[in-house]
C-alpha cells in the first residue's frame, strides 16, 4: 500500500482503485463475490476502513518461488 493513498475511515471506489491499482470492474467483482464488503451512502458506494483491512488481510500471502539454481 502506498503512503500517497492511506486508508481513510470511509473509502470511495476511486480511493480503492488508487490504493490497489485495480479498476472499477475489479472492485465490483470483489463485492459481487463476497470478498469485499461495500455500503451505500446516498448514491455513493463506500468501503469502511475495517472492511478494506479485512479484505487486505484475506488476500493470499505472497510466497516467492525458490531460485532454480
Amino acid at each position: 500500500m502506498s503512503n500517497q493513498h492511506p486508508l481513510k475511515e470511509i473509502n470511495t471506489i476511486e480511493d480503492w482503485r488508487k490504493i490497489t491499482g485495480s479498476n472499477r470492474n475489479r472492485f465490483y467483482q470483489e463485492v459481487r463475490e463476497g470478498r469485499l464488503k461495500a455500503r451505500k451512502y446516498g448514491r455513493r458506494t463506500v468501503v469502511l476502513r475495517a472492511d478494506f483491512e479485512a479484505w487486505l488481510n484475506d488476500l493470499p500471502e505472497f510466497i516467492p518461488a525458490a531460485d532454480a539454481a
